[in-house]
């Protein structure tokens, strides 16, 4: 458990324990820091040191009470503070954020706001904030695919809905999208499912999406990270599989205006969960886009 501020991340920590190169990899929704066990050995043996926590409700780590607890402002600082603390432990290097889903929106409102400095981005299947803003508003096939977004602002009913029968929503929502269903076993499913049921973790998992409502509507006043500007100017990777049903195309559009240096790489039929999905192909992706770059 890493203290982060007043709250406790628990966190796999892997690779050279002096390297000065630091990668912190942050997981999506309804995951674990157990959804990059591709991804951390392949940094490891590259000799980055690695950081994966379990975000803020997630697994062991503390469950804060409160929809507000939750908001973009509070889990990016917790990024910041969890970089402070690895970067105590050994000397300062490159650092490399690499995060999926909601993950991936915390990762873009920490490259956005600047945080703490930052050398490297990479986000698997996650839009940027203003082109998912624009996508959603004007696209009528990604405001059907967000359904359970409006879904999730209900009190209570969606806890119920995703824990219900052993979180067989949980379970559905992996093997039922994958491209690969057998990359996701029995065993991994049940992780994942005992983590939503253990008290007060699917709340908070879910505050997630009901903080991000309320965001949206302070948005509209000139609130939130957008007002930052959007801009994210480090070198940046965006992995796609293009076979995700919550996500579509669309929510991409326009985002070169944000982010010049990017690099985009799409797995044909791949889904949501590319890096679990597809996880040589997202490991080959990554460390050429590394070795190009002399790290």
């Amino acid at each position: 458990m890493i203290p982060v501020g007043d709250i406790e991340l628990e966190t796999v920590v892997a690779g050279p324990p002096d390297s000065g190169k630091l990668a912190v990899l942050l997981h999506g929704f309804p995951e674990l820091n157990v959804s990059w066990r591709h991804q951390i050995p392949m940094l490891a043996e590259r000799g980055w040191r690695v950081w994966a926590p379990n975000m803020r409700g997630y697994g062991a780590s503390s469950k804060p009470k409160g929809v507000d607890a939750y908001s973009i402002d509070i889990l990016r600082e917790d990024i910041g503070k969890l970089f402070d603390a690895a970067r105590a432990e050994a000397p300062a290097g490159e650092t490399l954020l690499m995060a999926h889903d909601w993950g991936g929106a915390v990762a873009w409102a920490y490259a956005i706001g600047k945080v703490r400095p930052l050398d490297r981005l990479a986000v698997c299947n996650m839009p940027h904030p203003a082109t998912f803003g624009r996508a959603l508003k004007l696209s009528s096939k990604q405001k059907r695919r967000s359904w359970y977004m409006g879904m999730f602002q209900i009190p209570r009913l969606p806890e119920l809905m995703m824990t219900a029968g052993n979180a067989r929503a949980v379970r559905r929502a992996f093997r039922g999208m994958a491209a690969h269903p057998e990359n996701f076993p029995d065993e991994l499913l049940d992780i994942y499912a005992e983590a939503a049921q253990r008290p007060g973790a699917m709340t908070a998992m879910i505050n997630y999406y009901r903080a991000a409502a309320r965001m949206a509507g302070r948005r509209e006043s000139g609130a939130g990270i957008l007002s930052e500007g959007g801009q994210v100017d480090i070198p940046t990777l965006l992995v796609w599989g293009t076979g995700d049903t919550a996500l579509g195309l669309e929510t991409l559009d326009g985002i070169d205006q944000f982010v010049p240096n990017l690099e985009r790489k799409f797995l044909p039929g791949i889904s949501h969960w590319v890096q679990q999905d597809a996880p040589e192909e997202v490991n080959r992706i990554v460390a050429d886009w590394l070795d190009r770059a002399g790290v």
